[in-house]
C-alpha cells in the first residue's frame, strides 16, 4: 500500500480580496513524480509556496511526513526534508560555484559556534567532510570544472544544474522543482527530463514539478494536477490528463475530441 508524503487538504490562501488558491486537495506518496500544471495565474507557485512555508494557508492544512507544516518557517520545513528550486533562478551569484553547494549543507553542521571560532579539529573534520560531499555532488551534475567559478558566470543551463545540486544537497525527502526548463532549449530541456527521472532513482527522492512545458511533464509524471484560476479542475495519470475535456479547453489548447 503506498504511504502519502506530503497531503493538502482544503488548502486555500486569500491576499485581500483574492482568492489565489481555493480548496485544493493534493496529496504525493512516497517515491511518486508529479506535476501540477495549469496557465500562468493559477496559483501553482502559490501552491508551492504554501508547501514550503514560505505563505500560511488562510484555511486548510498541508502535513508532510507526517508533520503539520502550517505555521512553520521555511527553515524549519527544509529541516523537515524538502527542498525547492525557483522559477527564477536564486543562487548565490557573488559566491563560488562549490560555496552554493557547501552553504546547503549547513544544516546537517554539528559543530557549535566556539568550536568555530577556536578552530578545533572537530570543526576541520566536518569542514572537510562538507567540501568533499559538495565536490561529489557538482561531480554528478558535471560542473566539478567550475567549482571555484563565480555562480554568476555559469551558462544559464550550468545555473539551473547548480540550483538542483544545492537543494539535493539539503538531503531531502522531497525535492520541488517550479520550472526547472524555464528558459532552456529543446536539447537541454529533454536532457533535463532525463536527468530528473535520474536524480529521482539515485537519490530516492519525490518530486513535485511545477512546468509548462507539455513533453517534460507528460515524459516525465505519473500523476498531474491541473489548476485553473487557483482551483484543481482535474487529476489523473499524463494519458488521462491529455485527454481531459476541460484541461483541453483550459490549458491545453483546441478543442477536446
Amino acid at each position: 500500500m503506498s504511504e502519502k508524503l506530503l497531503d493538502l487538504n482544503n488548502v486555500s490562501i486569500v491576499f485581500g480580496g483574492l482568492r489565489a488558491v481555493s480548496n485544493l486537495n493534493m496529496y504525493i506518496n512516497k517515491g511518486e513524480l508529479v506535476g501540477l500544471i495549469g496557465p500562468n495565474g493559477a496559483g501553482k507557485t502559490t501552491a508551492f509556496n504554501m508547501i514550503t512555508g514560505v505563505y500560511e494557508p488562510t484555511e486548510g492544512e498541508v502535513t508532510f511526513n507526517g508533520q503539520k507544516v502550517n505555521g512553520n518557517p521555511s527553515y524549519k520545513v527544509t529541516q523537515m526534508g524538502m527542498a525547492r528550486t525557483f522559477q527564477n533562478i536564486r543562487l548565490f551569484s557573488e559566491l563560488s560555484v562549490i560555496d552554493n553547494v557547501k552553504i546547503a549543507f549547513n544544516m546537517h553542521i554539528k559543530y557549535n559556534l566556539a568550536e568555530a571560532v577556536v578552530r578545533t579539529n572537530k570543526y576541520f573534520a566536518q569542514e572537510a567532510s562538507v567540501a568533499e560531499k559538495a565536490l561529489e555532488l557538482l561531480k554528478i551534475f558535471h560542473l566539478e570544472g567550475h567549482a571555484e567559478d563565480l555562480a554568476k558566470n555559469l551558462p544559464y543551463g550550468e545555473q539551473r544544474r547548480l540550483e538542483i545540486a544545492r537543494a539535493l544537497a539539503t538531503e531531502p525527502k522531497l525535492l520541488l522543482l517550479d520550472e526547472p526548463a524555464a528558459g532552456m532549449n529543446p536539447q537541454e530541456t529533454k536532457e533535463l527530463m532525463h536527468m530528473i527521472q535520474w536524480i529521482r532513482e539515485k537519490f530516492n527522492l519525490t518530486i513535485l514539478l511545477i512546468e509548462h512545458d507539455m513533453s517534460l511533464v507528460m515524459g516525465v509524471c505519473e500523476r498531474i494536477y491541473v489548476l485553473e484560476y487557483g482551483f484543481c479542475i482535474a487529476e489523473g495519470t499524463p494519458e488521462e490528463i491529455k485527454h481531459n475535456k476541460r484541461v483541453i479547453e483550459a490549458y491545453l489548447g483546441g478543442e477536446a475530441s
